[in-house]
């Protein structure tokens, strides 16, 4: 008799979760259903301002034996890396998660094949996922003895959200640009880097590795030589996620830096959906009086994750971060810089997919020079910002804590 009451209450409480998962399911639905029909109108019957932001000055920087350049415009970055494929000698590997097949991917797409043509070998990845809303016919390539290509497909683990480019293991390009029309646009503001030096070999390795990996789905790809690694605990570095091996020292660099913050700690990213152990980690800084501030966009080209990184902001507020929203423009960079003496750029966001979910890659870089470079970026971005005061935010309404609350189990997938 005990046992049947308690199937018979367990089952009840099978149930019972169940009809609370597909309650939750349709408020979600319906949420999402209104925000975006919501934006939809006001993109029709509202002109927002347009876009332009302020531009912090660039320069060469020496790092022992290297040298690091910073963009924040898609106009300077893509010319430069095009310059870069049109001097290569020897080898070209090129990644990205999004390459349109508008005027700027075809440039690049060309000029790749022209690497080729002249005895370059070239070696090119896409994530398929990515490029769902490109035609196939652009990934159509001649057939050519120096060139190979790689779509990452849609039924591996993680999505390939890495930006690279090497040339000839002498300059080395990543950060938060994908290729395309779009990101050249004064709408469009992001942050990449350049290396010229022996650190190259960090971004190289991450590339070979990756594409060796291939090897298990696409055999006839040519396999690639290790590179040989140029320096032990280098002031310039790589770190890569890799969902494959469930490896992700992204977040735990973000996490480390965070934990010795002893001055400031300035992060910048796209879409800001942090976990419990960065979210304590900031909250913690915060608490022993390092100034910490976080940039996100004021509205991003994500707009449901905008809702969900909400949910994340009042902890965070209540412990003394600020947060700064960038004004009329979409920010697209993932940034960090902390005491005035380390910083990260690369292609990770403080999401759930980032940190722990894609394939990604950041440069670390213990640099006072360049971390005052990125400082002054930062500083500059905040003159298009605005701040978000915990009292403006406590004070929004009712209806929207409710949406962020529902919205909220949706960050373990965005």
């Amino acid at each position: 008799m005990k046992i049947r009451l308690i199937r018979e209450s367990m089952k009840q409480m099978w149930w019972g979760f169940k009809a609370f998962i597909a309650a939750l399911a349709v408020a979600q639905a319906a949420c999402i259903t209104a925000i975006v029909a919501i934006d939809q109108v006001r993109k029709v019957f509202r002109r927002h301002p347009e876009g332009s932001y302020p531009i912090a000055p660039s320069r060469e920087i020496a790092v022992e034996g290297n040298s690091v350049r910073t963009y924040t415009t898609g106009t300077a970055v893509y010319a430069d890396m095009l310059e870069a494929i049109r001097g290569a000698q020897n080898t070209i590997f090129f990644e990205s998660f999004i390459w349109k097949g508008d005027k700027i991917g075809h440039q690049f797409k060309q000029e790749l094949i022209n690497a080729a043509n002249r005895g370059v070998k070239v070696y090119c990845i896409w994530d398929v996922f990515g490029n769902l809303v490109v035609g196939p016919r652009f990934f159509r390539f001649p057939k050519i003895d120096n060139l190979y290509t790689l779509g990452y497909p849609l039924h591996h683990t993680g999505r390939d959200h890495r930006k690279i480019l090497c040339v000839d293991g002498k300059i080395g390009f990543v950060g938060g640009y994908n290729i395309g029309d779009t990101y050249t646009t004064s709408n469009w503001r992001d942050t990449h880097i350049r290396v010229q030096g022996p650190a190259v070999w960090e971004l190289e390795d991450a590339f070979v590795e990756f594409w060796n990996i291939a090897q298990k789905w696409r055999p006839k790809l040519s396999r690639l030589r290790d590179p040989r690694v140029r320096r032990w605990n280098p002031p310039v570095a790589s770190v890569v996620n890799d969902p494959r091996r469930m490896l992700f020292p992204v977040r735990g660099s973000y996490i480390n830096a965070l934990n010795q913050a002893v001055e400031s700690a300035y992060i910048t990213s796209a879409y800001f959906i942090p976990d419990r152990v960065i979210q304590q980690a900031l909250i913690n800084a915060a608490k022993r009086g390092v100034d910490v501030k976080v940039l996100v966009p004021d509205k991003s080209n994500h707009l449901i994750a905008d809702w969900v990184s909400g949910a994340y902001l009042t902890d965070l507020l209540n412990a003394g971060v600020e947060v700064w929203r960038y004004q009329n423009v979409m920010i697209h960079a993932k940034t960090a810089v902390v005491d005035g003496r380390w910083c990260t750029v690369g292609t990770a966001n403080i999401d759930r997919l980032s940190m722990t979910g894609n394939h990604e890659v950041n440069l670390t870089i213990a640099s006072r020079e360049v971390a005052a470079q990125m400082e002054q970026i930062f500083y500059t971005d905040l003159t298009n910002s605005r701040q978000l005061t915990r009292h403006e935010w406590n004070a929004r309404p009712a209806t929207w804590k409710l949406v962020e609350r529902i919205l909220k189990p949706l960050a373990f997938f965005l």
